[in-house]
């Protein structure tokens, strides 16, 4: 729900909405672009690369066993990817800065970075401020101090993608925010706790739904999670939300994505003018995290776990460079 004048501060202070941020959230507004970064023609490249055009959506593509070992390297490698850009959050840099960081890296590996000209998005990741809920385009706005910013990649190698996020704090970061990071993060867990083969894809929204709501934030609903292998999106669609219509079987074999959007206040959005920039109608701020999933026979592998954890981002959200202490995708 939107806050009310009187309610208490999402920050934490212990002050009326009205006396303490109300009016003050300055907005995240678009910086300028750096022109599209170009891949050398000896990497691999999807459909896409070239006419920005993605081939229609397949139904579900369940993987053998070859197809679930090049999805578990694309998957390590973007894993590997985030810690790095991650690494670079700080105040003072820029958004293109940590783009360039995540190309440059990818050019390096020989993977494609799979957002690069997806539908003509103009970057190779996507970082969502603040209030920005998904898909914000790197640009020359310097993160400032107290900010969260989203970092989403994914790569393309060997003819399958692999994709993950996380909300990283840039420096001193309000309670009220860190509060929001770690909830955010546990709704990723809970969901991908509910995976197994046999269940209908609706009980992964129904458990991030009710941990959200337990702890009065709202989900967004328009943005789901998708499958994911030889095509960036496919079937099955997720909804992060109890979508009783999301009647599909999780079968042994499936990939998909879990990315649920929590949000402080509505969970409503609007799109810039550029066609991606999703950000809050009220202003409040938004965090994110997303992993790419394994069903397996007895139920789920977390594809793109950074090395040396053994569940969703461990006891604590990612932290970041310049962080006044562990953040939470």
């Amino acid at each position: 729900m939107a806050l009310g004048p009187n309610d208490p501060c999402w920050c934490f202070s212990g002050q009326k909405y009205k006396r303490c941020h109300r009016g003050r959230e300055a907005p995240v507004v678009a910086g300028t672009l750096s022109p599209m970064r170009t891949v050398p023609e000896s990497i691999e490249r999807p459909d896409y690369a070239l006419t920005g055009q993605p081939a229609p959506v397949r139904a579900v593509a369940l993987h053998d066993a070859d197809g679930i070992a090049r999805m578990r390297r694309a998957c390590a490698i973007a894993a590997d990817l985030l810690t790095l850009v991650g690494e670079a959050v700080a105040p003072g840099v820029t958004t293109d800065e940590l783009d360039a960081i995540a190309h440059e890296e990818c050019v390096r590996l020989g993977v494609y970075p799979s957002p690069l000209n997806y539908r003509g998005f103009p970057k190779s990741i996507c970082t969502s401020v603040n209030e920005v809920i998904c898909h914000g385009i790197p640009d020359d706005r310097p993160l400032a101090d107290g900010d969260l910013v989203n970092l989403d990649v994914t790569v393309y190698v060997d003819g399958v993608h692999g994709d993950t996020n996380a909300t990283f704090l840039v420096g001193d970061v309000d309670a009220g925010s860190r509060r929001l990071v770690e909830v955010t993060r546990e709704c990723l867990a809970r969901g991908i706790a509910a995976v197994a083969p046999g269940r209908e894809v609706s009980v992964i929204g129904e458990a991030i739904e009710a941990h959200a709501h337990e702890h009065g934030y709202s989900v967004v609903r328009t943005f789901a999670g998708h499958g994911i292998g030889h095509q960036f999106h496919c079937e099955p669609t997720v909804p992060h939300y109890h979508d009783r219509r999301a009647r599909m079987e999780m079968l042994p074999g499936m990939t998909f994505t879990i990315e649920p959007m929590i949000a402080m206040g509505v969970g409503r959005e609007r799109i810039w003018s550029d066609g991606w920039t999703a950000v809050t109608a009220d202003g409040l701020r938004t965090a994110q995290f997303e992993h790419t999933i394994l069903v397996t026979e007895s139920g789920s592998e977390i594809l793109t776990l950074p090395e040396g954890e053994t569940a969703a981002w461990g006891p604590a959200p990612p932290a970041a460079t310049g962080a006044a202490e562990p953040r939470s995708t």
